[in-house]
C-alpha cells in the first residue's frame, strides 16, 4: 500500500502545491527524505538539505518534477544555517527535521551532551524560521511543520535526552503559533515507531544495554501498537503534506500523531 503513495495511490490532487517552494531539512533519509518526495509529487519545488551530498544527489533523481535543489548543510553550524536560510529567497513551506540524539538514561547525560542536539533541532529551527517568515508573510502564505515525536505527550523510556528536546520543540512551536502572521501556520508531526535507520539504531542501543535480542525489542514495541506494524515514512510524509495544503490554513499550533494508535492519551 505505502509504496503506491507516490504513484496511483497519491492521496492529493495533482499539482496542489504548484508554485510553492519547500525547504526540507534532514532530507537525505527517513522521514525527511519521504517528505521531500511527497512534497515534490504534490507539485512543490523542493530545496533538500542534509549533511550527505551523495544521498541528496540520489534523492533529486527520484523526485517528481524539476527545478529542485540540494544543499549540504550541518544544522549544528548556526552561522552557516543563518547564511543559508537568509539567501534562499521566498520559501513557502519549511519542514524542520533532524536526527535525534543517542538513546540512554537521562541521568547518564552530561550537560555538554545537550548542546549539539539542541543546536541542530531547536536552535536551527528557530534560526531558519526567523529568516523565512518575512518572505512567507510577503507572499501571503507559509507553512512550517516540525517533525518531533510522540514523546512530547508520553515520554519514551531510554531516550530521555530526546524526550527533553522534543518537548522543548513542541513548546516553541505552540508559542510561535500565537505570534506568527495570520497567513503562516506552524504545526508538529509526532511520529510513532517508524521504519527508519534511527529506529534501528535505538533498537540496537536498547539491545546492547539490556541484553535483549533486537527482534525482541521490536516485538515489545509492536505489542503496544494497534496496527501491529512499523509506520512507513511516506505515511508520515502524507500527514506533513496535508498540513502544507492551502486548505489547511485553519490548522495551527497542533501536534498531530502518526503513531498507529500507540499513544493512550486523549
Amino acid at each position: 500500500m505505502t509504496e503506491n503513495l507516490l504513484n496511483d495511490g497519491f492521496p492529493f490532487a495533482d499539482g496542489v502545491l504548484d508554485g510553492q517552494t519547500a525547504l526540507v531539512c534532514g532530507a537525505s533519509k527517513g522521514i525527511g527524505r519521504a517528505c521531500a518526495l511527497m512534497l515534490a509529487r504534490a507539485g512543490a519545488r523542493v530545496v533538500a538539505c542534509a549533511r550527505s551530498a551523495d544521498a541528496l544527489d540520489a534523492l533529486v533523481g527520484l523526485m517528481h518534477g524539476d527545478g529542485h535543489e540540494t544543499a549540504t548543510l550541518d544544522l549544528e553550524d548556526l552561522d552557516a544555517v543563518r547564511e543559508f536560510a537568509s539567501g534562499r529567497g521566498t520559501i513557502h513551506i519549511l519542514v524542520n527535521n533532524s536526527g535525534g540524539p543517542p538513546g540512554g538514561p537521562l541521568l547518564e547525560n552530561a550537560l555538554d551532551e545537550f548542546e549539539g542536539p539542541f543546536r541542530r533541532h531547536l536552535h536551527a529551527a528557530h534560526t531558519i524560521t526567523q529568516a523565512l517568515v518575512p518572505g512567507m508573510e510577503a507572499s501571503g502564505t507559509g507553512r512550517i511543520v516540525n517533525i518531533i515525536s510522540t514523546s512530547v505527550r508520553e515520554p519514551i523510556d531510554n531516550i530521555g535526552l530526546s524526550n527533553t528536546l522534543r518537548g522543548a520543540m513542541a513548546s516553541w512551536a505552540k508559542s510561535l503559533s500565537r505570534e506568527l502572521p495570520p497567513c503562516v501556520t506552524i504545526n508538529n508531526i509526532l511520529p510513532g515507531f517508524t521504519d527508519t535507520d534511527r529506529l534501528g539504531s535505538l533498537a540496537a542501543s536498547i539491545s546492547e544495554r539490556t541484553g535483549k535480542p533486537v527482534n525482541d525489542v521490536r516485538d515489545d514495541w509492536m505489542s503496544g501498537v494497534p496496527i501491529q506494524r512499523l509506520i512507513d515514512p511516506l505515511e508520515t510524509a502524507a500527514a506533513v503534506t496535508w498540513l502544507c495544503l492551502p486548505s489547511s490554513g485553519a490548522v495551527r499550533g497542533v501536534s498531530l500523531a502518526v503513531d498507529g494508535g500507540r499513544m493512550r492519551s486523549i
